[in-house]
């Protein structure tokens, strides 16, 4: 008869999916609180937090009216107001407006917390050296998310919103902007860059398992430059301060990923070259 070498405390597939199951289930459950709490902050979430870019006394645009005035130029960024309204055009427009927006909320203000299920469920199956390499993962990657979520939400929402919202092919067309509308490009903003400024881990992660070198990232970097300066120039009012400012952090955390996966590449080997020493 055939003993069993199995391991007990080796988890099957199905044990493993149950595990992420509720991993997914207690993440899932962190959003619908906290976004159950911003589901009760109604008028902060949307006349302070939503609605502060279309403002103009909004800090962004009080400090590229200084620096212009300083300079002796007139900018859009003094106005009194921006020129267009914004409405609702269906029956539950607002209502899920309302609704989606806390989801959100609860998802951002909850990214801490759904990293650490995410490393509770991939630690186990790590090395203690890779524990040890991977130590404040989660401070580092909730750093970096919500400096994006920053810059996202006081640089890259109120350049679009000032652009877009004072944009006219006509003066015959007015600019009645749907409430959805005005949301997804505030999310769209904020999330975006929170993700985009988790590059250096992605890269880190990414160095890890091969996929990525410092010389494929140093090989593509003038790639990624044009690239960035096109969503620069896509996303900013048309004036090359505005896409300078975007554009400035992008490319360096695309050259911190460059040294951070150099430093994985260096470990990696000095901890091979250790082990063949060793043996």
């Amino acid at each position: 008869m055939a003993k069993n070498t199995r391991d007990p405390n080796e988890m099957s597939f199905l044990d493993h999916l149950e595990e992420l199951r509720w991993h997914l289930i207690r993440s899932t459950m962190a959003v619908v609180i906290i976004g159950l709490v911003a589901f009760l902050m109604k008028d902060f979430i949307f006349d302070t937090i939503i609605f502060g870019p279309k403002k103009m006394d909004f800090p962004t645009y009080r400090l590229f009216c200084r620096i212009a005035t300083s300079l002796g130029f007139e900018s859009a960024f003094c106005a009194e107001e921006l020129p267009f309204t914004i409405q609702n055009r269906t029956m539950a427009g607002q209502f899920s407006a309302h609704i989606w927006t806390s989801i959100w909320a609860g998802f951002i203000i909850g990214f801490p917390y759904i990293l650490w299920e995410i490393w509770r469920f991939i630690s186990p199956g790590l090395y203690e050296k890779e524990r040890r390499y991977s130590r404040g993962f989660i401070l580092v990657a909730s750093l970096l998310f919500f400096m994006g979520v920053l810059f996202g939400y006081y640089v890259v929402a109120p350049l679009s919103i000032n652009f877009l919202g004072t944009y006219q092919v006509s003066k015959e067309v007015l600019n009645e902007i749907d409430i959805s509308s005005f949301i997804s490009t505030v999310r769209a903003a904020v999330v975006a860059c929170g993700i985009m400024f988790e590059l250096p881990i992605i890269i880190f992660f990414m160095t890890k398992v091969g996929l990525v070198t410092p010389e494929i990232l140093r090989k593509y970097r003038k790639i990624a430059l044009v690239i960035v300066l096109i969503v620069s120039a896509v996303i900013t009012p048309p004036d090359v301060a505005s896409q300078i400012i975007v554009a400035v952090p992008v490319l360096i955390l695309y050259q911190a990923s460059i040294h951070i996966s150099s430093v994985v590449l260096k470990r990696e080997a000095k901890a091979k070259a250790k082990h063949e020493q060793s043996s």
